[in-house]
């Protein structure tokens, strides 16, 4: 820092040659008398040792000589004043700096030193130098230190002792001298003065190193240039840029005590690789298990591959966190997606392969697979291009044979499939901002308990979060919102969907998502959803709606509690069962579905909140419990919370076993359905058979398989009036569609009686 250079401060008084009176006999202020013309002073043209210089004959105890022109003193800056002098004849004096301060205008600073350090003038014809520093700190080496407050002085020397000498006094200097204090005064270390050069090709990490092992707890100043740094580097302090470092991908900037995203922004100059750099020092010993992204919204031209962000990290299994900010997709040609088709075959007994796979080169790993037969959200899992296999996330349900595939292949913003396996890493208080151009999230192909807390993902184009493998192992998602691009469209023209999971024991929770086309599409078992709210409606009358959840496997033992299920419904299918039809297992097991609320709208009569469909014959219901429930359809009654969709098959509802479907409530809804059934029946004319219809208010219009208990209400009479009190005995799954029951009595009675039913055993 120099001020006179930097910002044109004059610092340098004029030489007395250009005239005496500028150069004040007293404090240099206006109107004081002046050297000029005075008898005791001259000019000295030339002499051996100045060039010219003030000669002046000692006639005053104190004898100044100031400056009447304003030397500047701002704040952090520190001025040198020097002066040459020699005694040539006469008692010998004593010479120091002197000096008026001011705190502007003509005001006098009280209360500040005005003078340096006394220097005795011991010889004749020697010449001896006397200096000293003002500024506005007290540092070492600071003779007068005048605050904040001052703005200039009156600057000179001073002359002292005995009376009668002759000295002359080379031209002062005045210097900015800021520079001997600008490291401690800023707890800076410049990486220039350890050699580095910002001219964008010097490898200077040699001289980065040497800074930050000369820091010493101070901070480390890159100034402007742009500084190439050929090799992964640690700086173990602080580092303030002003300037930009460039490095090779491969290559690792650790700023460990200055690790958060604007420390990298301001490093690389570049959002979008400032955030790779980051993310790749994250997964390398930074001494951080977090990048705090500070709230700062980060501009994405294209997606973002975080496995080649970080080359040397072929998996990662260490916790680790990005936090607090949002990544914004902005606009470009880079999102678009890349759709191939292709024509191969697919075998049951090899359940996950397609082989003889035409195209297989110009097919992505972590493309959506479609075609006839296909499941709902199976993904291409690894290529062997020379083979010309594809193996698949799922089995498919229905695609024997050699047909044609259509591969989607969708930009994500954050793609972390270029890991092998990914496990422990989450992301909190992010917002994915897909602004209709990217998807969200794409996973690794394995790992577990990857997590997203308190997340936005905003706007995905065609996925919000994304598995095309097993990496979704344990994922915890909680407290997220999922908003879709898509609210406008009515429900069957939305394609987006808010996640896909295949692998077990996800955990959603206290999440939100808006009118995509699904919540989420579940293939593993032990799902635990709860406290979510997943609406999918639109203004239509009458209007068709989607799947909210979709859950995929037969025994998939899952929790589905405390959730807000808003114009959609929860479908349970086997469309990933490579042979469909039930064959031994547990079939359609191990649900529950407790203290949700099941509201719809302006929507068909044939609308169901729960709806089970098997795609092979044979299946059946065995451990599901529904219970608690408050199901509420408005604008519009429907006729049943529950059914089977037999679009493919029926449930084989003779062989339901241990289902639970009580204490729910009902409005708008015409069948009440409930497992066991509480019926309330009378007899109005002596029969031996009563014959009772359950008016398919079992679950799923179950079949009457058993009776829990039958209670006489008030007298069972015969058909001349007196009393009877022998109980009859119960024939099940009468009438055509096996949904009714007798009792069958000793012989002709009448009454009424309150009976509890059971479609299953």
């Amino acid at each position: 820092m120099n001020k006179a250079i930097t910002d044109n401060v004059p610092l340098m008084p004029p030489a007395f040659a250009e005239g005496l009176n500028q150069w004040s006999r007293s404090n240099g202020t206006a109107g004081t008398a002046t050297y000029q013309g005075s008898s005791n002073a001259a000019l000295v043209a030339a002499d051996a040792d100045f060039a010219g210089c003030l000669e002046v004959q000692k006639t005053e105890t104190l004898q100044r000589l100031r400056f009447m022109g304003r030397t500047p003193i701002e704040p952090g800056c520190y001025v040198q004043v020097r002066a040459r002098v020699k005694v040539l004849s006469g008692p010998l004096p004593a010479v120091r700096i002197g000096a008026w301060a001011s705190s502007g205008g003509t005001a006098h600073l009280n209360n500040v030193l005005e003078i340096g350090p006394s220097v005795p003038l011991t010889e004749y014809g020697r010449v001896f130098e006397v200096s000293a520093i003002i500024g506005s700190g007290r540092r070492g080496g600071v003779d007068m230190a005048w605050g904040r407050a001052a703005e200039y002085g009156h600057i000179g020397l001073d002359l002292t002792g005995p009376n009668g000498a002759i000295v002359r006094i080379d031209d002062l200097v005045i210097e900015d001298v800021t520079h001997i204090y600008h490291r401690d005064m800023l707890s800076l270390v410049d990486v220039v003065d350890y050699g580095a050069i910002g001219d964008n090709s010097t490898d200077n990490t040699a001289a980065f190193e040497a800074a930050d092992q000369a820091a010493n707890g101070r901070r480390i100043l890159v100034p402007e240039g742009q500084f190439y740094l050929a090799s992964s580097l640690s700086l173990n302090h602080e580092v303030v840029f002003e300037g930009t470092v460039r490095m090779p991908t491969a290559s690792m900037l650790l700023l460990t005590k200055s690790f958060d995203f604007p420390s990298y922004a301001a490093a690389f100059g570049e959002e979008e690789l400032a955030f790779k750099k980051a993310f790749q020092a994250l997964l390398n010993s930074v001494d951080h298990e977090s990048l705090d992204l500070k709230g700062r919204i980060i501009s994405v031209r294209a997606p973002i591959d975080m496995q080649a962000a970080c080359p040397n990290r072929a998996s990662y299994a260490t916790r680790r966190v990005i936090r607090n900010g949002q990544l914004q997709a902005s606009d470009s040609g880079q999102w678009d997606t890349i759709e191939v088709s292709s024509r191969g075959t697919y075998d049951p007994d090899d359940q996950r392969v397609l082989s003889n796979v035409s195209n297989a080169a110009n097919i992505r790993v972590g493309s959506l697979v479609e075609g006839s037969g296909v499941g709902r959200e199976i993904y291409v899992r690894s290529i062997n291009v020379g083979a010309r296999e594809i193996t698949l996330s799922e089995p498919l349900y229905d695609a024997a044979g050699t047909q044609n595939y259509t591969f989607k292949y969708f930009k994500c913003l954050l793609d972390f499939s270029g890991f092998s396996a990914l496990s422990k890493f989450g992301l909190t208080e992010i917002d994915v901002q897909c602004n209709g151009r990217a998807s969200g999230i794409r996973l690794a192909p394995e790992g577990a308990t990857f997590s997203l807390d308190h997340c936005f993902i905003t706007r995905p184009k065609d996925r919000g979060l994304t598995s095309h493998g097993r990496g979704c192992q344990g994922i915890l998602i909680d407290n997220c919102q999922f908003l879709s691009d898509e609210a406008p469209l009515t429900v069957p023209q939305r394609e987006s969907i808010a996640m896909n999971l295949n692998a077990n024991d996800p955990k959603i929770r206290n999440c939100r998502a808006t009118q995509f086309r699904h919540f989420a599409v579940l293939g593993g078992d032990n799902n635990t959803i709860i406290g979510n709210h997943f609406f999918q409606g639109d203004g239509e009358n009458n209007g068709v709606r989607t799947a909210g959840l979709i859950l995929t496997s037969t025994y998939c033992s899952t929790t589905i509690s405390d959730n807000y299920v808003d114009n959609c419904f929860i479908e349970w299918t086997n469309e990933r069962d490579e042979e469909p039809d039930y064959d031994g297992g547990f079939s359609f097991s191990a649900m529950s579905i407790t203290d949700n609320v099941f509201l719809s709208g302006d929507v068909a009569s044939w609308f169901s909140p729960i709806v089970v469909k098997p795609y092979g014959t044979g299946h059946f219901l065995n451990g599901v419990s529904v219970t608690g429930n408050k199901f509420r359809s408005i604008n519009g009654s429907i006729e049943r919370a529950e059914r089977v969709d037999t679009s493919f098959s029926n449930l084989d509802l003779g062989r339901s076993n241990n289902v639970f479907f009580d204490g729910n409530t009902y409005h708008g809804i015409s069948v009440r359905a409930a497992n066991p059934l509480r019926m309330r029946y009378e007899q109005g004319s002596a029969d031996r058979v009563w014959r009772i219809e359950t008016e398919g208010a079992l679950p799923f219009a179950g079949e009457a398989r058993g009776v829990d208990s039958v209670l006489p209400l008030g007298s069972i009479e015969s058909a001349s009036g007196s009393n009877r009190f022998a109980l009859p005995y119960v024939r099940v799954q009468r009438g055509s569609d096996d949904d009714e029951i007798e009792l069958v009595w000793q012989e002709a009675v009448r009454g009424e009686v309150q009976l509890q039913v059971r479609m299953d055993r």
